[in-house]
């Protein structure tokens, strides 16, 4: 069973120079699975929730690429909050784990890299559903 202690901000490398900084990352090595699919979400009005979900499989590196937002991490019995706000760390979701984005700043820009390619059968997106089987019942 996944639990919100194994997720875990992930200090990614940087590369710094007076012309601007740069951060590769490879799936395997700086992020613990082979990344299959790269989105961004942008443009999230002030007060919107994003996420709202868990996946039963996926396994997800979450970075602010620019401005903030805070992450709600929920495995079912525990919950906490991670707020993002540097493009050189992401946040590292195991599968079956519930989350919520709030609290985008102005031009926040949240940048998923994922395990999977989209599969809607991989998604939980109700609550109640998600926490039986977190908790096995």
């Amino acid at each position: 069973m996944s639990s919100v202690f194994n997720c875990s901000v992930m200090e990614l490398p940087r590369i710094q120079s007076p012309s601007g900084n740069l951060t590769p990352v490879y799936g395997n090595t700086q992020v613990p699975f082979d990344i299959a699919r790269i989105y961004y979400l942008y443009d999230i009005p002030g007060g919107e929730t994003r996420g709202g979900h868990a996946h039963r499989n996926l396994q997800q590196l979450i970075v602010a690429a620019s401005g903030s937002f805070d992450v709600l991490l929920d495995d079912g019995v525990n919950r906490k909050v991670v707020h993002l706000n540097r493009p050189y760390f992401g946040l590292y979701m195991p599968n079956m784990i519930w989350r919520e984005l709030i609290n985008f700043s102005s031009g926040g820009i949240c940048l998923v890299l994922a395990s999977e390619v989209y599969d809607e059968s991989d998604y939980l997106r109700e609550y109640q559903e998600f926490k039986q089987l977190a908790r096995g019942i």
